[in-house]
């Protein structure tokens, strides 16, 4: 219970301190207040879950972050996943889980498409 409630006074600071971001930071961060409010609700492992997800398709960490706005979107769709159990079952496979086995997950079409892209 108390990692509960201290995990909920965490989040309300991180809520007040985005609040008080300038519209600067926020262009800074490349991201609107809502979007960086929406982050903070996220479960913390969302960008390890998808920096081993786009692995799972062949995509490196470098290409998964090379365009800011899209991976923002991906980590966002991620974040917004309601079959956490799915993922965390193909993730644990490694390198023996395929791209095929990951139709479940709301970023497939994305990284199906990103893994199709020749690499510059």
């Amino acid at each position: 219970m108390f990692e509960r409630i201290k995990a909920l006074m965490e989040r309300w600071h991180d809520v007040k301190e985005i609040n008080e971001l300038s519209q600067r930071d926020l262009d800074d961060l490349g991201m609107s207040r809502e979007q960086v409010q929406a982050f903070v609700r996220m479960p913390h492992d969302i960008g390890e879950r998808v920096k081993h997800m786009a692995a799972v398709f062949g995509i490196s960490d470098a290409e998964l972050q090379a365009n800011h706005d899209a991976y923002i979107d991906i980590l966002s769709t991620c974040g917004n996943c309601r079959d956490r159990a799915r993922c965390t079952h193909l993730l644990a496979q490694g390198a023996e889980a395929s791209p095929l086995e990951a139709s479940f997950c709301l970023n497939y079409d994305t990284f199906t498409a990103k893994a199709e892209q020749p690499v510059a």
